[in-house]
Protein backbone atom coordinates (compact mmCIF):
# COMPACT_ATOMS: atom_id res chain seq x y z
CA UNK A 1 0.00 0.00 0.00
CA UNK A 2 1.29 3.53 -0.40
CA UNK A 3 2.35 5.99 1.82
CA UNK A 4 0.79 9.41 2.02
CA UNK A 5 2.56 12.28 0.07
CA UNK A 6 2.69 15.32 -1.64
CA UNK A 7 5.60 15.22 -3.76
CA UNK A 8 4.62 17.49 -7.13
CA UNK A 9 6.16 13.83 -9.39
CA UNK A 10 3.42 11.92 -7.68
CA UNK A 11 0.09 11.95 -8.69
CA UNK A 12 -2.74 9.39 -7.77
CA UNK A 13 -4.30 8.42 -11.17
CA UNK A 14 -7.80 6.78 -11.81
CA UNK A 15 -9.04 5.35 -14.73
CA UNK A 16 -13.40 5.58 -14.72
CA UNK A 17 -14.42 3.00 -17.51
CA UNK A 18 -17.47 1.22 -17.91
CA UNK A 19 -17.12 -1.49 -16.10
CA UNK A 20 -14.45 -1.11 -14.09
CA UNK A 21 -12.49 1.84 -11.74
CA UNK A 22 -9.32 1.27 -11.67
CA UNK A 23 -6.20 3.20 -9.60
CA UNK A 24 -2.94 3.86 -8.83
CA UNK A 25 -0.28 6.26 -7.68
CA UNK A 26 1.94 7.47 -10.58
CA UNK A 27 5.33 9.07 -11.05
CA UNK A 28 4.66 11.52 -13.76
CA UNK A 29 8.43 11.95 -14.35
CA UNK A 30 8.89 8.37 -15.61
CA UNK A 31 5.32 7.10 -16.51
CA UNK A 32 5.58 4.40 -13.87
CA UNK A 33 2.71 3.28 -11.49
CA UNK A 34 4.36 3.09 -7.75
CA UNK A 35 2.12 0.63 -6.56
CA UNK A 36 -0.24 -2.13 -7.63
CA UNK A 37 -3.34 -0.82 -9.75
CA UNK A 38 -6.74 -1.71 -7.33
CA UNK A 39 -9.72 -2.52 -9.80
CA UNK A 40 -13.29 -1.85 -8.19
CA UNK A 41 -16.16 -2.70 -10.85
CA UNK A 42 -17.88 0.25 -11.96
CA UNK A 43 -21.29 0.39 -9.78
CA UNK A 44 -25.13 -0.12 -11.19
CA UNK A 45 -26.06 2.28 -12.05
CA UNK A 46 -23.23 4.66 -12.19
CA UNK A 47 -24.46 7.23 -11.00
CA UNK A 48 -22.36 10.62 -9.96
CA UNK A 49 -22.40 9.45 -5.67
CA UNK A 50 -22.27 5.98 -6.61
CA UNK A 51 -18.89 6.36 -8.76
CA UNK A 52 -17.62 9.19 -6.06
CA UNK A 53 -17.82 6.73 -3.21
CA UNK A 54 -15.58 4.27 -5.57
CA UNK A 55 -13.12 7.23 -5.32
CA UNK A 56 -13.15 7.25 -1.83
CA UNK A 57 -12.52 3.68 -1.73
CA UNK A 58 -9.32 4.22 -3.95
CA UNK A 59 -8.33 7.20 -1.53
CA UNK A 60 -8.59 5.01 1.42
CA UNK A 61 -6.99 2.06 0.15
CA UNK A 62 -3.86 4.38 -0.84
CA UNK A 63 -3.72 5.93 2.33
CA UNK A 64 -4.03 9.02 -0.56
CA UNK A 65 -3.56 12.86 0.54
CA UNK A 66 -2.15 14.50 -2.64
CA UNK A 67 -3.72 15.53 -6.04
CA UNK A 68 -5.66 13.09 -8.00
CA UNK A 69 -6.48 12.75 -12.22
CA UNK A 70 -9.00 11.00 -13.31
CA UNK A 71 -9.86 9.98 -16.75
CA UNK A 72 -13.19 9.76 -17.43
CA UNK A 73 -15.62 8.37 -20.67
CA UNK A 74 -17.26 12.08 -21.57
CA UNK A 75 -16.16 15.14 -22.86
CA UNK A 76 -14.63 17.43 -20.23
CA UNK A 77 -15.51 21.05 -20.08
CA UNK A 78 -13.52 22.77 -16.77
CA UNK A 79 -14.75 19.93 -14.32
CA UNK A 80 -18.03 19.59 -16.08
CA UNK A 81 -18.91 16.18 -17.65
CA UNK A 82 -20.85 17.26 -20.78
CA UNK A 83 -21.97 14.12 -22.21
CA UNK A 84 -22.23 10.12 -20.94
CA UNK A 85 -20.86 7.74 -23.54
CA UNK A 86 -21.10 4.40 -21.89
CA UNK A 87 -22.02 5.69 -18.14
CA UNK A 88 -25.32 6.96 -16.58
CA UNK A 89 -27.36 9.82 -18.00
CA UNK A 90 -27.14 12.04 -15.11
CA UNK A 91 -23.46 13.15 -15.63
CA UNK A 92 -24.42 15.16 -18.14
CA UNK A 93 -24.02 18.52 -17.49
CA UNK A 94 -22.20 17.65 -13.88
CA UNK A 95 -19.53 19.42 -11.86
CA UNK A 96 -17.86 16.13 -11.38
CA UNK A 97 -14.48 17.46 -10.29
CA UNK A 98 -16.52 19.54 -7.49
CA UNK A 99 -18.02 16.25 -6.50
CA UNK A 100 -14.81 14.29 -6.23
CA UNK A 101 -13.23 16.76 -4.66
CA UNK A 102 -15.73 16.95 -1.90
CA UNK A 103 -15.60 13.07 -1.13
CA UNK A 104 -12.00 12.80 -1.49
CA UNK A 105 -11.25 16.10 0.05
CA UNK A 106 -8.04 15.94 -2.55
CA UNK A 107 -7.57 18.61 -5.31
CA UNK A 108 -8.39 16.91 -8.75
CA UNK A 109 -8.19 17.23 -12.22
CA UNK A 110 -10.89 15.20 -14.73
CA UNK A 111 -10.32 14.87 -18.68
CA UNK A 112 -11.41 13.06 -21.04
CA UNK A 113 -10.31 8.52 -20.98
CA UNK A 114 -9.27 8.38 -24.55
CA UNK A 115 -7.56 12.04 -24.35
CA UNK A 116 -5.42 10.50 -21.10
CA UNK A 117 -4.20 7.54 -22.36
CA UNK A 118 -3.32 9.08 -25.58
CA UNK A 119 -0.83 11.46 -23.41
CA UNK A 120 0.63 8.62 -21.59
CA UNK A 121 0.96 6.83 -25.28
CA UNK A 122 2.73 9.68 -26.92
CA UNK A 123 5.00 10.81 -23.94
CA UNK A 124 5.87 6.96 -22.49
CA UNK A 125 5.01 4.95 -25.01
CA UNK A 126 3.86 3.64 -28.68
CA UNK A 127 3.61 7.46 -29.86
CA UNK A 128 7.05 8.85 -28.12
CA UNK A 129 8.70 8.86 -31.31
CA UNK A 130 6.44 9.72 -33.58
CA UNK A 131 5.53 13.35 -35.10
CA UNK A 132 2.56 13.92 -37.70
CA UNK A 133 -1.45 13.09 -37.14
CA UNK A 134 -1.39 10.31 -34.54
CA UNK A 135 -4.93 8.87 -33.29
CA UNK A 136 -5.20 6.64 -30.49
CA UNK A 137 -8.08 4.17 -29.86
CA UNK A 138 -9.06 2.65 -26.59
CA UNK A 139 -11.57 -0.56 -27.24
CA UNK A 140 -13.28 -1.49 -24.24
CA UNK A 141 -16.66 -1.01 -23.66
CA UNK A 142 -17.06 1.57 -26.18
CA UNK A 143 -14.36 3.06 -28.59
CA UNK A 144 -12.66 6.46 -26.97
CA UNK A 145 -10.47 8.31 -29.65
CA UNK A 146 -7.22 10.86 -28.93
CA UNK A 147 -6.03 13.18 -32.21
CA UNK A 148 -2.35 14.24 -31.52
CA UNK A 149 -0.77 16.78 -34.21
CA UNK A 150 2.69 17.05 -34.28
CA UNK A 151 2.41 16.31 -30.33
CA UNK A 152 -0.86 18.48 -29.97
CA UNK A 153 -4.00 17.13 -28.50
CA UNK A 154 -7.14 17.79 -30.20
CA UNK A 155 -8.92 17.31 -27.14
CA UNK A 156 -12.48 15.48 -26.42
CA UNK A 157 -12.85 13.94 -29.91
CA UNK A 158 -15.82 11.44 -30.18
CA UNK A 159 -14.63 9.08 -33.19
CA UNK A 160 -16.27 6.27 -31.54
CA UNK A 161 -19.70 8.21 -32.59
CA UNK A 162 -18.74 8.10 -36.40
CA UNK A 163 -21.20 6.15 -38.36
CA UNK A 164 -19.60 3.09 -40.33
CA UNK A 165 -22.31 1.27 -42.44
CA UNK A 166 -25.04 2.53 -40.75
CA UNK A 167 -23.79 2.11 -37.08
CA UNK A 168 -21.60 4.13 -34.22
CA UNK A 169 -18.31 2.28 -35.07
CA UNK A 170 -18.25 1.48 -31.00
CA UNK A 171 -21.28 -0.50 -31.81
CA UNK A 172 -19.63 -2.26 -34.55
CA UNK A 173 -16.32 -2.73 -33.41
CA UNK A 174 -15.91 -2.06 -29.58
CA UNK A 175 -13.99 -4.56 -27.29
CA UNK A 176 -17.25 -5.29 -25.11
CA UNK A 177 -19.43 -5.94 -28.79
CA UNK A 178 -16.58 -8.45 -29.75
CA UNK A 179 -17.16 -10.41 -26.53
CA UNK A 180 -20.99 -10.19 -26.96
CA UNK A 181 -21.29 -11.43 -29.92
CA UNK A 182 -18.77 -14.12 -29.52
CA UNK A 183 -16.94 -13.62 -32.47
CA UNK A 184 -13.38 -14.93 -33.12
CA UNK A 185 -10.46 -12.24 -33.25
CA UNK A 186 -10.55 -12.35 -37.23
CA UNK A 187 -14.19 -12.02 -37.32
CA UNK A 188 -13.78 -8.84 -34.95
CA UNK A 189 -10.69 -7.61 -36.77
CA UNK A 190 -12.72 -7.48 -39.92
CA UNK A 191 -15.13 -4.66 -38.65
CA UNK A 192 -12.44 -2.83 -36.18
CA UNK A 193 -10.94 -2.70 -39.89
CA UNK A 194 -13.60 -0.41 -41.39
CA UNK A 195 -13.97 1.64 -38.43
CA UNK A 196 -10.09 2.38 -39.04
CA UNK A 197 -10.05 2.34 -42.87
CA UNK A 198 -13.29 5.19 -42.13
CA UNK A 199 -11.39 7.15 -39.91
CA UNK A 200 -8.50 7.17 -42.31
CA UNK A 201 -10.05 8.27 -45.17
CA UNK A 202 -11.20 11.54 -42.91
CA UNK A 203 -7.92 12.68 -41.08
CA UNK A 204 -5.15 10.29 -43.22
CA UNK A 205 -3.02 9.97 -39.90
CA UNK A 206 0.16 8.58 -39.74
CA UNK A 207 0.12 6.44 -37.17
CA UNK A 208 -2.80 4.52 -35.08
CA UNK A 209 -2.50 3.37 -31.49
CA UNK A 210 -4.82 0.94 -29.95
CA UNK A 211 -5.38 0.69 -26.22
CA UNK A 212 -7.78 -0.69 -24.10
CA UNK A 213 -7.29 -4.39 -22.34
CA UNK A 214 -7.13 -5.97 -25.79
CA UNK A 215 -3.92 -3.93 -26.64
CA UNK A 216 -2.25 -6.99 -24.58
CA UNK A 217 -3.57 -9.71 -27.36
CA UNK A 218 -2.82 -7.83 -30.22
CA UNK A 219 -1.07 -10.67 -31.73
CA UNK A 220 -4.59 -12.22 -32.28
CA UNK A 221 -5.88 -9.70 -34.91
CA UNK A 222 -3.67 -7.34 -35.96
CA UNK A 223 -2.44 -9.35 -38.68
CA UNK A 224 -6.04 -9.25 -39.88
CA UNK A 225 -6.03 -5.75 -40.23
CA UNK A 226 -5.36 -4.46 -43.48
CA UNK A 227 -5.02 -0.32 -43.77
CA UNK A 228 -2.92 0.83 -45.02
CA UNK A 229 -2.09 3.29 -42.10
CA UNK A 230 0.39 1.88 -39.42
CA UNK A 231 -0.95 0.08 -36.35
CA UNK A 232 0.15 -0.38 -32.73
CA UNK A 233 -0.71 -1.89 -29.67
CA UNK A 234 -0.66 0.65 -26.80
CA UNK A 235 2.91 -0.22 -24.79
CA UNK A 236 1.33 0.79 -21.72
CA UNK A 237 -1.41 -1.45 -22.08
CA UNK A 238 -4.25 -0.94 -20.10
CA UNK A 239 -2.68 1.34 -17.59
CA UNK A 240 -2.38 4.05 -19.85
CA UNK A 241 -5.65 5.86 -18.61
CA UNK A 242 -4.25 5.62 -15.07
CA UNK A 243 -0.83 6.92 -16.26
CA UNK A 244 -2.77 9.84 -18.51
CA UNK A 245 -4.98 11.13 -16.03
CA UNK A 246 -2.05 11.65 -13.27
CA UNK A 247 -0.06 13.19 -16.78
CA UNK A 248 -3.36 15.45 -17.27
CA UNK A 249 -3.83 16.50 -13.31
CA UNK A 250 0.32 17.39 -13.48
CA UNK A 251 -0.06 19.58 -16.65
CA UNK A 252 -3.24 21.45 -15.27
CA UNK A 253 -0.79 22.53 -12.63
CA UNK A 254 2.25 23.35 -14.67
CA UNK A 255 1.50 23.22 -18.66
CA UNK A 256 4.46 24.63 -19.46
CA UNK A 257 6.52 21.64 -17.67
CA UNK A 258 4.20 19.44 -19.42
CA UNK A 259 4.93 20.52 -22.88
CA UNK A 260 8.71 20.70 -22.80
CA UNK A 261 8.46 17.09 -21.52
CA UNK A 262 6.28 16.37 -24.81
CA UNK A 263 9.25 18.08 -27.12
CA UNK A 264 11.58 15.80 -25.36
CA UNK A 265 9.94 12.86 -26.17
CA UNK A 266 9.49 13.42 -29.71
Amino acid sequence: MATKSTKPSQVLGIDIGGSGIKGAPVDVDQGALLAPRLRIPTPRPADPEAVADVLARLVDHFEWSGPIGCAFPAVIKAGVTATAANIDESWIGFDARRLFESKTGCPVSLSNDADAAGQAEMLFGAGRHHSGTVIMLTLGTGIGSAIFIDDHLVPNTELGHLVVRGKKAEHRASARVRTERQWSWKQWAKRLDEVLNTIAQLFHPDLFILGGGVSKKHHKYLPYLTTEVPVVPAELRNDAGIVGAALACRSEHSPVQERSLLGRAS
